[in-house]
């Protein structure tokens, strides 16, 4: 996947993959620095994590940084920023976030801290959820911290940054010899000693991210992070209470157990913590019990004077600084002198002791090994059967035959409903009988309920859509009224409330084109220059000018337009002005009337009749056989309307002359010629 990043202008902002463009820098890391950016193709704010461009050409980097992108795009969890897209520019390597509008974790601290102790333990709860997730889809992220867990403005936990998470089994390490993977303050013992992690590594993290919120310092301090490190394998933290009185027991039981030095003194899993704080949340007993603490506050001295002999000499702690000078411990006395060795009295006394010391621990191991084997009164241990794949029929079935306990755990997969996906403790562990295994199994495919978009602005629309996993169709609409604000969505489908699978395409329609106007009202009777300024101002066009009759328009002035007052149109839209000709005449319907009595009735109406003659059957002599206008026509007021009248048959002998008749009026048919009126025999 490459792509160079373009410029649309002198100044203008790079613009990576054709699609994101660079706003203002957000933040900055050791390895890459995060840009708020703007995704052209969704119209929706992202964050954009560029690789610097020195560390480009170091294969390593390039794959730790390949590694975050596959590892948080796999992991699709509200408490986890989700990775939309990555890619290489010209020099260097980018990762799409979503954009976080909120504050880190570590700002809340340094404002607020210490916090009230439920809200501690409510964000503690999002993370150990968030880690829990990743950690059951193989996932370790081995650098929690403050900086790392982001909080949005209504109060959502996000964990952020899987920039050294690797997947859990995998051999290969994606980062330079003596890296520090992670950050000193809050290590894990194992990972300052460069030795294995796993998920009880994050435990530990959490806890001392915990210990911070809730006390206001770190648990450890020291001006090199090879002391701090140190100290994290070496020394016991101050209870959380002798810094912080307000700091309930059994919320110091659970920091204190999440910290434990030994993986296997910790929290089992971030599940298990994430259940012990919930039950303090709740004012229920947390598992976390006193034995807890002091086993932890003991091996923590154990710790120490297993270390100091090394300590005497030389202490290196593998993974931190690699290349750096070691760390040179001496004891000295308070004086500050180093004191001399006394010479042994008796050299058997420690052969005894030590003999002593070694029969004691043989017999704990044989009694101890003999009870897992089932001997002593003990119970054999039984080892957690493979279930990941089989029907969750079967696998009870199998853990009931173990002699095991088993809860459910559904979660959304395009695997087949019912199909185990894994198991907490995984199969192969050794564990003693009755022990609980939580099964997580396919519940089918994820379905998500469709929001509401109706009244929303498209691109609003489309960011949420989009962060839903929907694919956003946006299909412009003419608006159908004024009142429609021009980019607001006004129809969708599917309807707000239907459950549809992520990848599903919703269809969003929005208000595009001209906006909608009103054609002036109160035009009747008003003068036609009024009309034509009122139109102007609405922002429309003047259409052509027609006339028509109205008995209650005077005469030049409006009676409408056309579209019609009131109408909504598009803006710029032409309007036809009807003008009025005065109240006018219907033509009366003379055809077949004598001539005398067509006259009579046209003028009856206003008008003027003329006549004309053509020769015709000598039964209709003098007859009309035709008119125009034609009957029913509307005109104005002393139009004159032309008659047709029969003559006789046209071999008569009798000779016609036609003459004009002009008319009071002055006028004949509308449009046509002058009227004439031919003088003709009146009988035979």
């Amino acid at each position: 996947m490459s792509s160079r990043p373009t410029h649309s202008g002198d100044g203008a902002p790079p613009v990576y993959n054709g699609r994101y463009e660079l706003s203002h820098q957000i933040a900055r890391g050791g390895t890459a620095q995060v840009y708020l950016a703007r995704d052209q193709l969704l119209d929706r704010p992202v964050a954009l994590k560029v690789l610097f461009p020195e560390l480009s050409s170091d294969s390593s980097f390039v794959e730790r940084f390949r590694r975050e992108a596959q590892a948080a795009a796999n992991l699709s969890h509200p408490n986890i920023v989700p990775v939309f897209d990555w890619g290489e520019s010209e020099r260097t390597y980018f990762i799409v976030m979503e954009y976080v509008d909120g504050e880190a974790l570590s700002a809340l601290i340094k404002a607020e801290a210490p916090l009230a102790p439920l809200r501690a333990a409510s964000i503690a709860s999002d993370i150990a959820r968030a880690l829990s997730y990743a950690h059951r889809h193989g996932v370790v992220h081995r650098d929690i911290k403050p900086g790392n867990v982001l909080l949005t403005r209504d109060g959502q936990v996000k964990v952020t940054d899987f920039g050294i998470a690797r997947a859990v089994g995998t051999d290969d390490n994606v980062t330079q010899t003596g890296l520090v993977m992670g950050t000193a303050t809050y290590f894990s013992p194992e990972q300052a000693q460069g030795l294995g992690v796993d998920g009880r590594s994050d435990v530990y993290s959490l806890g001392v991210v915990l210990y911070e919120m809730v006390t206001g310092k770190a648990p450890f301090a020291a001006d090199t992070p090879v002391a701090i490190a140190y100290k994290h394998v070496s020394e016991t933290p101050v209870r959380p209470r002798e810094l912080e009185p307000r700091v309930p027991e059994a919320l110091e039981a659970i920091i204190l157990r999440a910290m434990a030095k030994r993986q296997a003194d910790r929290y089992a899993t971030a599940e298990d913590m994430q259940a012990d704080l919930q039950r303090f949340a709740q004012g229920a007993p947390v598992l976390a019990g006193a034995g807890a603490m002091v086993g932890g506050a003991a091996l923590g001295a154990a710790a120490t004077q297993m270390m100091a002999p090394a300590a005497a000499s030389t202490s290196v702690l593998p993974g931190l600084a690699g290349g750096a000078a070691t760390t040179q411990v001496e004891h000295v006395t308070e004086t500050g002198e180093t004191p001399v060795p006394e010479m042994p009295r008796r050299r058997w006394i420690p052969w005894v002791v030590a003999g002593v010391l070694l029969l004691v621990a043989l017999g704990l191991l044989v009694y101890y090994g003999g009870r897992q084997l089932g001997y002593f009164g003990g119970t054999a241990d039984v080892r957690v059967p493979s279930v990941v794949g089989s029907t969750l029929h079967e696998a009870e079935t199998a853990l009931h035959h173990k002699g095991l306990k088993y809860s459910l755990s559904p979660e959304h997969s395009s695997r087949p409903k019912n199909t185990v996906l894994g198991a907490n403790p995984q199969g192969g562990t050794v564990v003693a009988p009755g022990t609980r295994v939580t099964l997580y199994y396919s519940a089918g495919l994820k379905v998500v309920q469709v929001p509401s978009e109706y009244g929303v602005p498209r691109s609003a629309a489309e960011s949420r859509l989009g962060s839903l996993g929907f694919r956003v169709q946006a299909i412009p609409v003419r608006p159908t009224n004024p009142n429609q604000t021009l980019g607001i969505v006004i129809r969708q489908s599917p309807i707000a409330g239907t459950y549809e699978p992520p990848g599903s395409t919703v269809k969003i329609y929005y208000v595009s084109g001209k906006q909608l106007v009103k054609v002036p009202t109160g035009v009747a009777n008003q003068s036609l220059s009024s009309v034509q300024t009122a139109i102007l101002n609405a922002g429309l066009k003047l259409g052509p000018t027609t006339q028509g009759f109205s008995s209650t328009v005077a005469n030049g002035n409006v009676i409408t337009t056309n579209p019609a007052p009131g109408s909504s149109v598009p803006y710029g839209t032409p309007i036809t002005i009807v003008v009025s000709q005065g109240p006018g005449a219907k033509v009366p319907d003379v055809v077949g009337d004598q001539a005398p009595v067509a006259e009579q009735k046209i003028r009856a109406r206003g008008l003027v009749p003329a006549e004309a003659t053509e020769p015709g059957p000598a039964s209709q002599i003098n007859q009309v056989i035709s008119q125009n206008p034609t009957g029913g026509t509307q005109v104005a007021s002393g139009s004159t309307v032309t008659i047709i009248v029969d003559s006789g048959p046209s071999n008569s002998t009798t000779s016609t002359t036609t003459t004009t008749t002009t008319t009071p009026g002055g006028g004949g048919p509308p449009g046509g010629p002058p009227a004439a009126k031919t003088d003709r025999p009146r009988g035979r």
